[in-house]
């Protein structure tokens, strides 16, 4: 095996392409407790960005149609598939009964499965944010 072209040691942020940035707002934040963040970019000066903060990553928010470029080749909403870990002090039984209680659909009969994350077994249910990309929120068994 040849050495590597770059050496990645973790993610800092991804782009989500949405029907509607107040909307993503909105629910990630009353759903999943991140913080919408408002920026300006080197390659947009004078430009009002949109993020999601949590933890040390950020989601940036692309409006659909007005796209920031670069952007990936094709930015659609609803094509992204996001595993999110809960804080430790999370019950993950507990987020799943929240998320029924808002009305929101959890997929895969409505309840927590085993799955396989970056680091081994996790637990997880799934949902989907408001352009219908799919949310796995999870914790390490």
């Amino acid at each position: 095996m040849s050495k590597p072209l770059a050496l990645v040691r973790s993610l800092d942020h991804l782009v989500l392409t949405c029907r509607n940035v107040p909307a993503t707002c909105q629910w990630y934040s009353q759903h999943l407790g991140m913080t919408v963040e408002r920026f300006t970019s080197a390659s947009s000066p004078g430009t009002e960005r949109v993020a999601l903060r949590f933890g040390t990553q950020k989601i940036n928010l692309h409006q659909q149609g007005k796209e920031f470029e670069p952007k990936a080749t094709t930015a659609l909403p609803g094509t992204a598939d996001l595993c999110f870990l809960l804080a430790e002090e999370m019950d993950l039984e507990a987020a799943l009964k929240d998320f029924k209680g808002e009305g929101i659909e959890v997929l895969e009969g409505g309840e927590v499965v085993d799955r396989t994350g970056a680091r081994g077994k996790i637990r997880s249910f799934y949902v989907r944010d408001p352009d219908g990309n799919l949310i796995e929120l999870s914790k390490y068994a």
